[in-house]
């Protein structure tokens, strides 16, 4: 059961050749099912909107609404499964980026249906000798709260669609979201600086860039711009602030939540060296399972992070089926 990150839904995450735009990128769903793996993925309640569509109920979408939903999509599985082909067995529930910290989630809190996790490329235990990333997600999350006191629900997601849209129509205009880019070179620096606007690690980025003389970005190391350009486009127009804000006081750990403690099913962590990659693992050691495997996709040294594997690398770069996929399949038949 796969749990899809931010700006995106199951099919743009795991099936985006399905997507709108179509995307050039083969996809992690149908990779796992051609062997022989049963996939199921659950949209969260914020993807069903269209761009004028009713949101009034926006704002009750948290965590706790969220992690009853996957009880239910658990649940109608298993017991479609059942009906099918007998097989009583529970599920590997899986997860990219906050996909992933939210099957952290319910297996800490429930787990009733799960007989192991895989988690793609999040933290849910930051590591105490990186303070600076809970105090970043603490100033995040109380921003959130104050968003939301004043009756702002909606985290909308116009910005990735512009930058998609353009970026595919009129790649040489100048951009109207960075001015002193054009659409593509937008895409780019949103794709491989991310970090500037979103430091979940310190050189965090959605794509790896390759960068010229002065640190800009020339182009995409692993993703096709064509993948990246649909994945940005194809965005659901309205988000959850409040799924947002949750997540970030879970990363804050200001709040009562679920416990990694708490879970003791087999786990597999696959990260990406120039996104969450190694900043991921101390969550892996905080559980109380034996059964704990660990993999960072990387091309470089530490010294080259800023250019390494990026977060959306590990479902759209033209070698993730080799050294992402292909690993985690085997994991999940082994398990």
């Amino acid at each position: 059961m796969l749990l899809h990150g931010d700006f995106a839904n199951f099919v743009t995450n795991f099936v985006p050749t399905l997507g709108n735009p179509a995307s050039s990128a083969p996809g992690l769903a149908p990779y796992l099912a051609a062997r022989d793996i049963d996939v199921w993925g659950v949209d969260r309640r914020w993807t069903l909107p269209s761009a004028y569509g009713d949101i009034s109920d926006l704002g009750e979408m948290g965590v706790a609404q969220e992690l009853g939903d996957i009880t239910v999509a658990l649940t109608f599985a298993r017991a479609a499964r059942l009906s099918g082909d007998r097989d009583k067995g529970r599920i590997v529930l899986g997860g990219f980026s906050h996909g992933g910290e939210l099957a952290y989630a319910y297996a800490a809190a429930n787990g009733r249906h799960v007989s192991a996790v895989a988690v793609l490329d999040a933290y849910y235990d930051i590591a105490p000798e990186h303070a600076e990333l809970r105090e970043l997600a603490c100033a995040n999350a109380a921003a959130g709260r104050e968003a939301l006191a004043q009756g702002v629900t909606d985290s909308d997601n116009s910005f990735f669609i512009t930058l998609g849209e353009l970026a595919r129509s009129a790649p040489q205009a100048q951009s109207p979201v960075f001015s002193s880019y054009t659409n593509r070179g937008a895409l780019l620096a949103m794709n491989g600086l991310t970090y500037l606007l979103a430091p979940y690690t310190p050189l965090y980025h959605l794509s790896a860039p390759i960068l010229d003389a002065n640190g800009d970005v020339a182009a995409l190391r692993e993703s096709s711009e064509d993948s990246v350009s649909a994945w940005f486009a194809s965005a659901p127009p309205h988000q959850s602030l409040r799924e947002t804000v949750e997540l970030d006081e879970i990363w804050c750990g200001a709040t009562p939540r679920p416990e990694l403690s708490n879970i003791r099913v087999p786990l597999f962590y696959l990260g990406a060296a120039g996104a969450f990659g190694d900043y991921g693992l101390y969550s892996t050691t905080r559980v109380s399972s034996t059964d704990v495997t660990a993999l960072v996709v990387r091309r470089f040294g530490p010294e080259r992070v800023s250019e390494d594997f990026g977060h959306g690398d590990l479902l759209y770069a033209a070698d993730a089926p080799t050294l992402a996929w292909q690993p985690l399949a085997t994991w999940l038949l082994s398990h």
